[in-house]
């Protein structure tokens, strides 16, 4: 059976908690952990006609990336329109999860769909916030099933470095052990010594993913009881952070560029600071409100911010500093990212053989309106 917890935990996979600014709330708002899942909608935010799409469509949980319990609730009345929604929830039986500022650190979600969308290919982060931290996990194989093994944690996200795929060593040896009364072992029999020829497969695996790893190599490895060891390391990984910076392959201009960003952002304008005959080549971008990415990004080198919710003194304060930005709404910087995190969800609960329906939502709408 699929649960809320389990959806839970694939999203923490990608997004752990921990990654989340402390101000923030996110992880598992309303609902039963261990309740059934058969349908999940995905939306930026929980409103009225999202939720109304959610009950159409008989969905048991919403994920959403703006959480709709933010500060602390001082009164949950349903004269209040944000709480009849949370009251329909769990009315309904619809479980609710958001992941935010976790999210916007994820791989390929907002930060990497908006430097997608700007046409930028290779970027790295602007404000670096943390950095991953990786573990050695070995375990004994009998060998005839390395493959087997390899090819399972290989999926689970380990052994991964650089461009390359399926990274491990293997050292043969000789596994001993005796079997108790009550076991069901897979070589030798109850109550006698068994010596196999083993091998010792060791590989490197993101401290985030290990346990997504441990538990596909438990499901390969044909022992009953299954000896592996996790190694902390102290090589650098990869790091992680809000906003993303990088190079065009082709320079272009300011306009040219927001007309890029109002194609692939599906928006109808775009605010633009700074000269609109202005070549662009580095070009930073900031998901959501990153107006406090300003200085980081021109101090980076970039011509271009590309943002949401810019104030006048921010924009002011951009023209000084010699960086142009492109307003593309909070909304739309964030949006597109929606379709990733279902597109991952449904990838990893097909994987592990789960029949779960993933949408996107429909009925999301930029508040805004161009007139």
């Amino acid at each position: 059976m699929t649960t809320v917890g389990t959806i839970a935990a694939y999203i923490e996979e990608l997004a752990p908690l921990h990654w989340a600014e402390s101000w923030d709330n996110v992880g598992l708002q309303v609902g039963d952990p261990a309740a059934a899942v058969q349908r999940v909608l995905v939306a930026l935010e929980l409103t009225d006609p999202v939720l109304e799409e959610a009950e159409q469509r008989a969905c048991e949980l919403v994920v959403v990336h703006h959480p709709p319990i933010f500060r602390p609730l001082k009164a949950l009345r349903s004269d209040n329109r944000a709480a009849r929604r949370l009251f329909r929830l769990i009315r309904g039986g619809i479980a609710l999860y958001a992941a935010h500022t976790n999210l916007d650190q994820a791989p390929g979600m907002t930060n990497d769909t908006l430097a997608a969308a700007a046409g930028l290919t290779e970027h790295e982060v602007i404000k670096q916030v943390g950095e991953e931290r990786y573990v050695k996990l070995v375990v004994f194989v009998p060998q005839g099933h390395e493959d087997t093994v390899r090819d399972a944690l290989a999926r689970a996200g380990a052994g991964h470095i650089g461009n390359y795929s399926h990274c491990t060593f293997q050292s043969p040896g000789t596994g001993t052990f005796l079997p108790l009364e009550g076991t069901n072992p897979f070589l030798g029999q109850q109550g006698k010594l068994e010596k196999a020829d083993e091998l010792r497969l060791e590989t490197i695996v993101p401290e985030s993913a290990a346990q997504r790893a441990v538990r596909a190599m438990i499901a390969a490895h044909p022992y009953e009881e299954v000896a592996y060891d996790l190694y902390p390391l102290a090589n650098p990984g990869k790091v992680r952070g809000h906003g993303r910076i990088g190079r065009l392959a082709q320079p272009v201009s300011l306009t040219d560029l927001a007309g890029r960003l109002k194609g692939a952002l599906k928006t109808e304008a775009v605010r633009i600071v700074g000269d609109p005959a202005r070549m662009i080549t580095t070009v930073a971008v900031g998901a959501g409100a990153g107006a406090d990415l300003i200085r980081p990004a021109a101090a980076r080198g970039a011509d271009v911010l590309v943002t949401g919710d810019v104030k006048y003194h921010d924009a002011q304060d951009a023209l000084d500093l010699g960086l142009a930005v492109i307003d593309v709404g909070h909304y739309h910087s964030e949006a597109g990212a929606m379709g990733s995190l279902a597109a991952y969800l449904r990838e990893r609960l097909a994987a592990d053989g789960h029949a779960v329906e993933v949408m996107e939502a429909e009925a999301g709408r930029d508040p805004f309106q161009f007139v």
